[in-house]
């Protein structure tokens, strides 16, 4: 299945423009028939002023021919998909089509793409029948998330001599979304899923009282002991209650994403183990029927701009949603979570999970603040100290509160709280976080890694 695509002609250049494709031969055969013409001026030789003329002429009349060229090419671009996760690859493929009476030459393709999405593909396309098409294709990957323009695309015309090459570039380009690579995690039971599924989740009636009922005409099997005769008689038809609607349990994913929490960058850093693990847990409660939200430090919080949990989209387009938006998150110049706590102020949230970077007294404090407005609460700590490490033990950080007091601080406020180190799983954190021991437990990843539920 594709998905995205450009398609249109290229434009044209101007004649100046056309000049300035004049190639190595062209601009040679140029300068050597200037040459021949002011030799022959200064030996009175008429003979080589012909000479001069014709080698003059030649470049200039390619210029002109291929500057008026009647060429018209329709291209099309369709990626397949248009959002892949990080490392993975997508298929672009182009689509040349001759829509003019004439053939072409040969023709040059080029398509601009970034940098990190690889070298720059070039194909030669052979002569091109009238109505003709023709299809290439080739790959592109990155390690790193974000949003790519691809295009224009970009045709290259030559003369049969070599003279002159022109370039025209097509006017519509497309987009390559590359997502966090979202990791499985274990269907392990979580606080407060007793709420959101099965027999023991949420119902929210869809009356409140008599003058509340949004009653929905009958269907055949409806119990009659459902018919509200007060709208039956209003609109002329049976009328019955709404049967009561499930209520699915809310979990806020609370990304800190300030700059001074997270040091060092690149595909291997803090930060991005963060957004990574963020993608994962969004994408993992979807699929358990939670209603997810993501929210960042700067109080940003999706989807919706009121802070809703658009509990009635479909998973699917939450998802996608959710990943698209962490495709293109990037560390804020906050100082603190402030922004985020006066989003989670009016309380009401089921299940909130945070992944934290470096946490000192005022801000823990503000975390512990947030506990408060949640009924079971999940911190993920980032120890930075442990991701500036260089090899062999040297530190590249400066002054920070170490990792063990920021743990501290957020159980003591509530939370459960677990250390993540370069090379952790979020996978075996996320077991642990439910009160399962790891596969590879040890006595010492037990007192790094208390037992218990979530809180």
């Amino acid at each position: 299945m594709t998905e995205g695509g450009s398609a249109g002609t290229p434009e044209r250049d101007g004649l100046r423009a056309a000049l300035g494709g004049l190639t190595t031969r062209g601009r040679s055969f140029l300068a050597a028939g200037m040459a021949a013409a002011v030799c022959s001026f200064l030996l009175g030789q008429p003979d080589l002023l012909r000479v001069g003329l014709l080698l003059a002429a030649l470049p200039l009349v390619c210029v002109l021919v291929l500057h008026r060229t009647r060429y018209r090419v329709a291209g099309s671009r369709t990626l397949s998909p248009g959002r892949v996760p990080v490392a993975a690859e997508s298929r672009v493929r182009l689509r040349m089509e001759n829509v003019s009476r004439l053939p072409t030459g040969v023709l040059m393709l080029q398509d601009r793409v970034p940098y990190v999405l690889g070298p720059r593909p070039r194909f030669v396309l052979d002569r091109v029948e009238a109505g003709g098409r023709r299809e290439v294709s080739y790959r592109v990957r990155s390690d790193l998330r974000g949003r790519y323009p691809l295009g224009p695309l970009q045709l290259r015309l030559s003369d049969p001599f070599g003279m002159c090459e022109l370039t025209r570039a097509f006017s519509t380009c497309d987009t390559l979304t590359v997502v966090p690579r979202v990791e499985p995690l274990p269907p392990v039971r979580l606080a407060g899923e007793a709420v959101g599924q099965g027999e023991g989740r949420q119902r929210s009636p869809a009356l409140s009282g008599e003058d509340d009922v949004i009653p929905r005409g009958y269907r055949h099997g409806d119990d009659l002991r459902r018919v509200h005769w007060r709208s039956t008689a209003r609109h002329g038809e049976l009328m019955v209650r709404r049967e009561e609607q499930p209520q699915k349990t809310r979990c806020t994913i609370l990304l800190d994403t300030r700059a001074t929490a997270h040091p060092g960058a690149g595909p291997d850093s803090a930060f991005e183990w963060a957004v990574t693990a963020a993608a994962s847990s969004a994408a993992h409660l979807l699929e358990r029927g939670f209603s997810v939200r993501l929210l960042t430090d700067t109080g940003t919080s999706v989807p919706g701009p009121d802070g809703g949990f658009g509990g009635g989209t479909d998973p699917a387009d939450s998802a996608g949603l959710l990943l698209d938006t962490l495709a293109v998150v990037e560390q804020s110049e906050e100082e603190g979570l402030s922004g985020a706590y006066d989003v989670l102020r009016g309380g009401g949230e089921g299940l909130l999970v945070a992944f934290f970077g470096d946490l000192d007294e005022q801000q823990a404090a503000v975390a512990g603040r947030m506990r408060q407005r949640c009924g079971a609460a999940l911190a993920f700590v980032l120890d930075g100290d442990a991701w500036t490490r260089g090899p062999g033990g040297t530190w590249f950080s400066g002054d920070q509160v170490p990792v063990a007091e920021r743990l501290r601080l957020l159980r003591e406020a509530g939370w459960k709280a677990l250390p993540v180190s370069p090379g952790d799983t979020l996978a075996d954190l996320w077991r642990a976080g439910s009160g399962q021991r790891r596969p590879a437990d040890t006595e010492t990843d037990a007192v790094r890694t208390p037992a218990g539920g979530w809180s």
